[in-house]
């Protein structure tokens, strides 16, 4: 295990080597001067010159990033060119609104795609499994922004159970913030509950026609037992995948309902650092969240492993 473990990180560190080239390099190319853009279409040469100086954007592209990823090795992401104060800290109050937010998400999504997964595959072809794989088809069909939207006008117009957005801190008290993010996290976990219920399904359907789980049959256990017996392990494996990309996908990608929610998260940082050419933020957060992904997919690899333990051999 230890050995599938050092090889699934030396990989994955490759990976984030060449991913930061990749988004250092397309952040260069966006056209557009970053000095220029703060002091205005007025400002003199030598002022734009003197602050590319202090915002460290005279050197050459090779020397930027070399300081760039070895202040990300220590975690110093820089300091923002719109805001004045260090990247890290403007990521960390971000990420304590983001990072909750997608593991709500995550769990919600969890809770509800498994066990119906499981139901519509121990009633394959009935009404009840044709009408769960109509719903989750129209829960992929549907964007998230638009259950965003039909949330808040229900839950937040019509009845007042909660408010229609923003977020009051964590210092409100810890069921304040969680009542802040439900909406927002069921918005983001619909989707994706219906996108999981699915793969659920379809591998427990395909798990069914193994041998093994004939042979649970042919000694007496019926097929919702053979299901939650044998079968629910072994098709775990697809479900993790998409776990993984879910996180990631709900991390990263959660930028239109934060803002439809009004939610001072990672994403919104995102967005209103790209429209004000802070390129250092953008390349520090792009940078985070790939680390985030790197991370997620090696925790789901040693999941991998842990499910089918051939996997440790290959």
């Amino acid at each position: 295990m230890l050995r599938y473990a050092l090889t699934r990180l030396l990989s994955l560190s490759l990976s984030l080597v060449a991913a930061s080239l990749a988004i250092f390099a397309a952040i260069e190319v966006i056209p557009g001067d970053p000095a220029a853009y703060m002091l205005g279409l007025n400002a003199a040469p030598e002022t734009v010159a003197a602050l590319r100086d202090e915002l460290g954007l005279s050197g050459t592209l090779w020397t930027r990033y070399l300081d760039w990823i070895s202040g990300l090795a220590t975690g110093d992401m820089g300091l923002s060119y719109t805001y004045r104060v260090p990247v890290a800290d403007l990521v960390t109050e971000r990420l304590a609104v983001s990072l909750p937010l997608a593991a709500y998400a995550l769990a919600l999504s969890t809770a509800i795609a498994l066990p119906v997964g499981l139901w519509a595959a121990a009633r394959r072809g009935r009404a009840a499994d044709l009408g769960i794989m109509a719903a989750t088809q129209l829960g992929i069909a549907v964007p998230n922004f638009w259950f965003a939207m039909l949330l808040v006008l229900v839950f937040a117009v019509k009845l007042r159970w909660v408010s229609a957005g923003g977020f009051p801190g964590w210092e409100a008290g810890l069921g304040t913030g969680i009542r802040a993010l439900t909406l927002p996290a069921v918005a983001l976990a619909l989707p994706q509950a219906a996108i999981l219920a699915r793969v659920m399904r379809s591998a427990l359907i395909e798990t069914l026609g193994q041998d093994y789980i004939r042979s649970a049959r042919a000694k007496g256990l019926s097929r919702a037992q053979a299901l939650r017996r044998h079968a629910f392990r072994n098709a775990l494996i697809p479900v993790l995948t998409i776990l993984g990309l879910q996180f990631s996908f709900l991390l990263a990608g959660a930028i239109i309902i934060e803002n439809v929610f009004f939610l001072p998260g990672l994403g919104r940082l995102i967005f209103q650092a790209i429209t004000q050419r802070d390129l250092i933020v953008v390349e520090s957060v792009v940078m985070l969240l790939v680390f985030a992904v790197i991370l997620v997919t090696f925790l789901v690899d040693l999941a991998y492993a842990a499910v089918d333990p051939r996997l440790r051999r290959r």
